[in-house]
């Protein structure tokens, strides 16, 4: 919230420098209304650029690099906003940094959860608090969800030794490039140059425990000329013949036989780094590091929206809905137990509390409702989806699909706008829960309770959440009113402040500072001999007054039309994809029960001797073919043609009474129904594979044979399968056959009236030539 942000600390602050320091009219306030003077913020997205040696995934190549990729990945998912995703950041680049010679075996990634393209990627990999480390073996399959790493408080140092650990787990695809990491023998050394054209062999004897002489073979894996391999101190022979007696220490072994001691002034893998690379005939071979699919670097589109930041702003606070409900939920696929009972207790007070507009609320109405009926123990997040996009048809029901922060927009993408959004929502409906009209009278825990539960289960960066856990464990039992419950999270708020001021989840431009301060509501400081104290009458008022519904700006919103028009349109566009996905399903169970569909330049199927028992069977088998084909057929939806658009309705051929069929219908139906005769039809026809197939001749039983309904009668008792009447042209009945050539009825016709008419003409014209003959001719004379 960007009037909270500037704000922080307990009620009774001891220390009096910080309190003057974080109170300061010239430090915070100035600087807030100078800032607002410039022009719009452009910065770049993200903890991580391309400067630094973690590769920056995005939604749009996250797959093809992590996986069947021939390097291991490990892959920090982070929220910019997330003040520990921050704090972790450096450590990060720093590991990045340390091990970039180690890219050919393990890359460094990291992708932001808080970028909203990056969201559904997020959620695929079922990444529900941040940072979450995940590793990626080589040649990883599609779909793989990766490993999680549990430790996120650990060093460069610690972080390194993991993943040497992670690269000796292969078990079945080990990474091309990286080098062997177990110890050496004797017998092997010994065997080494006789396959090898390397110059130098260098041997780090250490003990079983140590890290270094894999850390060297990895920082040496990418120069040319040398191999590093550690020895263990328990290899006596070796240790013994080349009189070894301090571990770590390295030695080089030549073709020739020798060995010779690396002189270095400590023995540490720097040292040995330096050493070795220095070696003559040692270089860099030809491996260049792997760049970034997203080789630009993500800036703010946004323009910067001037704000009053003296009042609330309703753009804020349904950003803050899309983002609880749609992303951070929306990274649990299966929600159950508590975290359940959190999310209905954290709508339950929005629909109670929650002064949203009408299009909004008849949406977060109709999501209780379905919560309240859903009497399953589990709920996956798809079916819940499925009713925040409002495809159980709420008449004029929808949520924004984006967010956009106003007066909780930070100077960068990764300060503020999620955290302050929802400190705003939940000081809201702290104060409308206080002047509810509701009878009985609300619990003043009501709302609290659910903020924490909310966090508990469900509020990503889980570092902030279990610092709150703690802060309501200790004092927020001792709420026993509704003003109380608005001061009780009022000064929890500015506790949670203080702690943040100067941490890098500070925004510069909106340094956090007591809140409220004194230019926005002066009556509720005051000062006794020298010390601040809060006017608590004063404060209560404030924020009744603050959080009103009536003060409430609706700048920056997007129109309610124009939020439903594009709710159809998605809807719409889901529908069509769903008919495409049962007409791909009809497919399919085509070939799985061994159906065959007539193929245009292929010609008929054949079929054997059995084809005529399924006309001759009885029962319901017989039923369906004499009273269901009317009713198959008027179901029937023509395959369709992949030369023609995807929603292309093709012609019916003779169907003059008929109307076009739906785009969408129940295929399923349809396969049960196509198939059921089949079924008994193929079973009788595989005993009679040894007799000799003949084609399928179709002959019509009567003059109006050429009707698509009778052809296709016949073709569905023979088990064959539908085809569009398009691709298989009816056979004509010829009348008439001249030189293998066949007439119809209407061509005889046809060909007799022309000859008439012809023989009209011709008659016509003699009669006008013999007339004009007969007539006289007339005699010209000069005067």
């Amino acid at each position: 919230m960007a009037q909270h942000n500037c704000s922080a600390t307990s009620l009774g602050l001891s220390n009096k420098k910080s309190y003057a320091l974080l109170t300061a009219p010239g430090l915070c306030f100035l600087t807030i209304s100078s800032f607002l003077l410039l022009s719009s913020p452009v910065a770049e997205a993200g903890l991580y650029s391309q400067t630094d040696q973690v590769v920056v995934l995005s939604s749009d190549g996250i797959d093809f690099q992590l996986f069947n990729s021939s390097n291991a990945w490990l892959v920090e998912f982070y929220a910019s906003w997330c003040g520990h995703c921050q704090r972790f950041a450096p450590v990060w680049k720093a590991l990045a940094s340390d091990i970039s010679e180690w890219k050919p075996a393990i890359s460094l990634a990291a992708i932001d959860c808080a970028d909203n393209k990056n969201r559904i990627s997020c959620a695929h990999f079922e990444v529900n608090r941040y940072p979450t480390l995940k590793f990626f073996q080589a040649y990883s399959e599609s779909g793989s969800k990766g490993e999680v790493l549990q430790d996120t408080s650990s060093s460069a140092p610690k972080l390194r030794q993991l993943i040497i650990d992670l690269l000796e787990s292969h078990v079945e695809a080990w990474p091309p490039a990286c080098p062997p990491l177990e110890p050496a023998s004797a017998a092997e050394l010994s065997d080494f140059f006789k396959t090898s054209s390397e110059q130098y062999l260098a041997l780090v004897f250490e003990e079983a425990s140590s890290y270094v002489g894999r850390e060297v073979t990895m920082d040496l894996l990418q120069y040319e000329k040398i191999a590093v391999r550690r020895v263990l101190r328990s290899e006596e022979a070796l240790v013994s013949k080349l009189g070894v007696a301090h571990f770590p220490s390295c030695y080089l072994h030549f073709p020739n036989g020798t060995f010779s001691r690396l002189s270095v002034h400590v023995e540490a893998r720097s040292f040995y780094i330096y050493s070795l690379r220095m070696l003559p005939g040692v270089e860099r071979g030809g491996y260049k590091p792997i760049m970034s699919l997203a080789s630009e670097r993500n800036t703010t589109a946004d323009e910067w929206r001037q704000f009053d930041r003296s009042r609330v702003y309703m753009a804020d606070l349904e950003s803050s809905l899309y983002y609880s409900l749609r992303v951070e939920v929306g990274t649990h696929s299966t929600i159950s137990g508590e975290p359940l009972s959190a999310l209905k207790a954290y709508i339950t007070v929005l629909v109670k509390y929650f002064p949203g507009r009408p299009v909004v609320m008849k949406l977060l109405h109709s999501l209780e409702s379905w919560l309240k009926s859903h009497d399953d123990p589990e709920l996956q997040y798809t079916a819940l989806e499925m009713v925040l996009d409002n495809e159980v048809q709420t008449p004029d029901a929808a949520l924004p699909d984006a967010w956009r922060w106003v007066s909780c927009q930070g100077s960068q993408p990764q300060f503020r706008g999620y955290p302050c959004s929802l400190w705003t929502l939940f000081h809201l409906l702290t104060v409308q829960a206080a002047h509810s009209t509701h009878t009985p009278v609300p619990d003043p825990l009501e709302v609290l309770q659910a903020m924490l539960g909310y966090i508990q289960h469900f509020f990503s960066c889980r570092e902030c959440a279990a610092h709150f856990k703690s802060m309501a464990a200790e004092t927020m039992s001792r709420v026993d009113s509704l003003p109380r419950s608005v001061l009780w999270l009022w000064s929890r708020h500015n506790i949670v402040n203080v702690r943040l001021a100067g941490a890098p989840s500070e925004d510069p431009k909106f340094p956090k500072v007591l809140w409220p301060p004194p230019d926005l509501c002066p009556q509720c400081h005051g000062e006794l001999k020298g010390e601040h104290f809060w006017k608590m009458d004063r404060i209560l008022e404030f924020l009744e007054d603050y959080f009103s519904p009536d003060r409430i700006l609706q700048d920056y919103l997007e129109g309610e039309e124009e939020l439903l028009t594009r709710q159809r349109a998605k809807l719409a566009a889901r529908k069509e994809e769903a008919a495409r996905v049962l007409v791909r399903k009809a497919r399919g169970a085509e070939e799985a029960a061994g159906g065959q569909v007539t193929d245009v330049g292929r010609g008929e199927p054949e079929v054997g001797e059995g084809e005529e028992e399924g006309e001759e069977e009885g029962g319901e088998m017989g039923n369906q073919e004499e009273g269901g084909v009317q009713e198959e057929t008027a179901n029937h939806v023509p395959w369709e043609n992949p030369e023609l658009p995807r929603n292309h309705k093709p012609s019916i051929i003779n169907m003059k009474q008929r109307e076009m069929e739906e785009d969408i219908v129940d295929l399923d139906s349809f396969v049960d129904q196509h198939y059921k005769s089949k079924a008994l039809l193929a079973h009788r026809s595989i005993q009679k594979r040894e007799d000799k197939r003949r084609p399928l001749q179709i002959q019509p039983e009567n003059s109006e044979a050429g009707d698509y309904g009778v052809v296709q009668s016949h073709r569905r008792k023979r088990g064959l399968g539908y085809v569009m009447a398009r691709e298989v042209p009816l056979q004509k009945q010829h009348w008439l056959s001249m030189l293998s050539v066949g007439f119809s009825r209407l061509d005889i016709s046809l060909c007799v009236l022309l000859y008439f008419l012809s023989s009209m003409c011709l008659l016509g014209m003699y009669l006008f030539l013999k007339m004009r003959l007969r007539m006289p001719r007339g005699k010209f004379a000069l005067p």
